[in-house]
């Protein structure tokens, strides 16, 4: 059983790509680095993905969901950032009633960090396949004000990142995905 966390590597024809998705991968290969680090096991398997070829129709996504398919019932949540890794402020989550009040649940956890909304809808397009065939889905929520001033621009470079704020993007996607993967059941269809 997996719990996959991703964003892409892959950006626009201009910048280096950093905000979108540089961030977004970043943030999901630290999950698994923290959950590492700090001698967690959890019951299922917590994959990360590097998405490639998002911006060139989801190439690689098509792919991947063409390769595993035939597992998807193994596939507890897919989760997906790739709307800049600025001060977070939850999830978008799409998935079963039942399972979204145990997200809720879970999103309780980070209220020190003042980050707990759980939003209707998640957004990934490389997660869109198996989100379209019942997989439970998630997206990183983050204040996009400035979103769009970088977005597929040459100002979409390192220095659009924040640390204080990527940290605390990063806290959110090792909690959840943590705790799913850790879970006694997987997340309700």
């Amino acid at each position: 059983q997996v719990v996959l966390v991703s964003g892409h590597l892959d950006s626009w024809d201009v910048g280096q790509g950093a905000m979108d998705d540089g961030g977004g991968a970043f943030i999901s290969w630290e999950a698994l680095s923290l959950i590492k680090d700090l001698g967690l096991r959890p019951k299922r398997t917590l994959r990360l993905v590097l998405w490639t070829g998002e911006e060139q129709g989801g190439v690689g996504a098509k792919q991947y969901y063409q390769l595993h398919k035939e597992n998807i019932s193994n596939f507890d949540i897919v989760m997906e950032s790739d709307e800049g890794t600025f001060m977070p402020s939850g999830l978008g989550f799409a998935g079963s009633a039942e399972a979204r009040d145990m997200v809720k649940e879970i999103m309780t956890l980070l209220q020190p960090i003042n980050v707990t909304d759980v939003y209707d809808t998640a957004d990934g397009t490389d997660i869109s396949y198996w989100m379209r065939d019942g997989v439970p889905g998630a997206s990183l929520h983050s204040d996009i004000n400035k979103y769009f001033w970088f977005h597929h621009s040459q100002g979409d470079t390192m220095t659009v990142q924040d640390p204080n704020q990527m940290n605390l993007c990063a806290a959110v996607w090792t909690v959840v995905s943590y705790v799913i993967a850790d879970m006694e059941e997987m997340l309700p269809r």
